[in-house]
């Protein structure tokens, strides 16, 4: 039985010394409670079900007992034969736990890659010829493979199934059955998902054998240093306030319902001196990564997003999440904000809503279990001078350049290109551009919010929904 003390500690959980010391340098000394409730049992080679929300730290609750188990098994790496699976639903996801744990599986001396589709093929055929022990992957892309005979499942000692509330609501769960029956039906399995019902019960009857069960919070339970606030707003003031509220020096991000709109919005405050980019689903795997690391690394500070960004996207110190416009239903609505208040730091929400929306705003977060602070807002409101700080001239925006409009796709990898240098283009990012890659870190955002300034932004339209 493990003592309290022992659950302070990676290597009180039974994580080896040589792999707790790696995390060090990286600020990860003391596990979450996720990590705490997962991983003893995930060592010992049990079958685990893990709900947690996104931001508890679920990446290292799989990753370090998959790591462990085959750092500690001498098996051989063989070609087109992986030992470890880990299936995602984005892209975005795939990458962000590649990056989180490739240093750790070069320490170890372990083998890994990532495949997913809307980039080339032939790199990941390749890495996976010269052998890989773990497959990150999304399930698209996986078929693909297999089906072309470049891979096979049958050498699996662990799969990881992570986000599979995700999974369901994409329609993958069909083919994650498909990819699990290739597995062997003896190795181990972990799923993590913030809900644990409907399609997700069946994978789990279907596929976990006597799961240990760890639920760390409610799927509806609002994060305690997260500050809610509806404004509603008239839509001759929309524009502006939308501007003032992405006018601060922290990381802001600003949820738009459809992707005309995100684009549309993001080359507006670009154009008014707010350095911003755009995800979406319109844009090639390429741009969409460059755009993420520029926000990621700071480059700009505003990333402009479709729900495609509500889930996956992992960003220290987003201090400011904003609903431009209100989403469609409560969950949505959690997983957009779970973009702040990350990691023990503080972030506000602001949902924006028009006087004929807000009672059905007012059901939304009713139904998200949370309760805001409401006000009705016009622009240079002292509401928003709390959230933003005072007015301040506009930013000078990076000089780069942009993408061209049919740029090559790149292989998924993680490596990162030199700074464009100049401003202009077409394609897949916002008039400032994006440099590519995903990784590193950042130094701004915080609680306390800085200046805004610029100009009048257009609105960026609400829309009917569609797909991303």
């Amino acid at each position: 039985m493990l003592l309290i003390s022992d659950i302070t500690t990676f290597t009180g959980l039974g994580i080896s010394p040589s792999i707790a010391e790696l995390l060090a340098p990286r600020g990860i000394t003391e596990p979450t409670p996720i990590q705490a409730a997962a991983i003893p049992d995930a060592l010992a080679g049990r079958d685990v079900l893990g709900r947690g929300r996104t931001g508890s730290g679920k990446t290292l609750a799989f990753g370090l007992p998959v790591l462990a188990k085959l750092a500690r098994c001498d098996a051989p790496t063989r070609p087109n034969r992986p030992r470890a699976l880990i299936l995602l639903p984005t892209r975005e996801l795939a990458s962000q736990v590649r990056d989180a744990l490739a240093p750790l599986s070069e320490a170890l001396g372990l083998e890994q890659t990532v495949v997913y589709g809307g980039v080339g093929q032939r790199p990941q055929e390749n890495a996976l010829r010269r052998g890989v022990d773990l497959l990150i992957a999304c399930p698209g892309r996986l078929e693909d493979l297999i089906g072309q005979g470049v891979l096979d499942l049958d050498h699996i000692e662990v799969t990881v199934l992570d986000e599979a509330d995700h999974m369901s609501d994409l329609g993958f769960l069909p083919a994650v059955r498909r990819l699990l029956r290739r597995t062997p039906a003896t190795s181990q399995r972990l799923l993590f998902s913030a809900t644990l019902d409907g399609e997700v019960d069946k994978v789990v009857k279907e596929f976990l054998r006597s799961p240990v069960t760890h639920s760390v919070d409610r799927a509806a339970e609002p994060v305690p240093d997260m500050t809610h606030h509806v404004f509603t707003v008239q839509p001759a003031d929309r524009a502006q306030i939308v501007q003032e509220l992405a006018g601060g020096l922290g990381r802001t991000m600003l949820f738009t319902r459809t992707k005309h709109a995100a684009r549309k919005l993001s080359r507006k405050l670009a154009a008014s001196g707010i350095p911003a980019a755009e995800l979406h689903g319109n844009l090639a795997q390429n741009a969409r990564d460059r755009n993420l690391g520029w926000f990621r690394d700071g480059d700009v500070r505003v990333l402009v997003a479709t729900d495609i960004a509500a889930r996956g996207i992992h960003v220290d110190d987003v201090a400011l999440v904003v609903h431009v416009d209100p989403p469609a239903e409560h969950k949505a609505y959690l997983h957009r904000s779970g973009r702040t208040a990350r990691a023990g730091s503080a972030g506000d929400v602001v949902t924006l809503a028009a006087p004929d929306q807000r009672s059905d705003v007012a059901k939304l977060t009713r139904q998200a279990g949370i309760k805001p602070r409401t006000a009705q807002v016009s622009p240079g409101a002292r509401e928003i001078r709390d959230l933003v700080g005072e007015a301040a001239p506009p930013a000078a925006m990076p000089e780069v350049e942009a993408p061209p409009q049919q740029s090559r796709p790149s292989s998924g990898t993680s490596s990162r290109s030199g700074r464009p240098r100049r401003r202009g283009g077409r394609g897949g990012g916002s008039p400032q551009g994006a440099g590519q890659g995903t990784g590193g870190q950042s130094t701004g955002g915080g609680r306390r919010r800085g200046t805004r300034g610029g100009q009048s932004a257009s609105p960026a339209g609400s829309g009917a929904r569609r797909s991303r």
